[in-house]
C-alpha cells in the first residue's frame, strides 16, 4: 500500500471543496486520519503538517456553515434588507 505523503492531503482538502457535503466529510475524515498518521514519520515536515491540519479545521467548519446555509438555516441567518425586522 503506497504511503500518503503530505501533498495527496492537500489534494484531498481541494477536492473536498467541490463535494457534495456526505462525500467532503467523507474525504476530510480520511484527510484528518492521514495527517494523525503522518504526525508519527520523522521525515514528514510537521510544520507543513500542522498548516495542514489547521486548514483542515477550517475546511471541516466551510463544509458545516455550507451545509447550513444550503438547509436554510443560512437564509435565517442572514435575512435580505426586505425581510429584515
Amino acid at each position: 500500500m503506497p504511503e500518503t505523503t503530505l501533498a495527496d492531503v492537500e489534494r484531498a482538502l481541494d477536492r473536498a471543496a467541490d463535494l457534495e457535503t456526505e462525500e467532503a466529510v467523507s474525504v476530510l475524515r480520511t484527510a484528518r486520519q492521514d495527517l494523525r498518521d503522518l504526525g508519527n514519520d520523522a521525515d514528514v515536515d510537521e510544520g507543513r503538517r500542522r498548516e495542514l491540519e489547521a486548514d483542515l479545521e477550517q475546511r471541516i467548519r466551510e463544509v458545516k456553515e455550507r451545509d447550513a446555509y444550503d438547509s436554510g438555516l443560512g437564509a435565517a441567518m442572514n435575512p435580505a434588507e426586505d425581510d429584515a425586522p
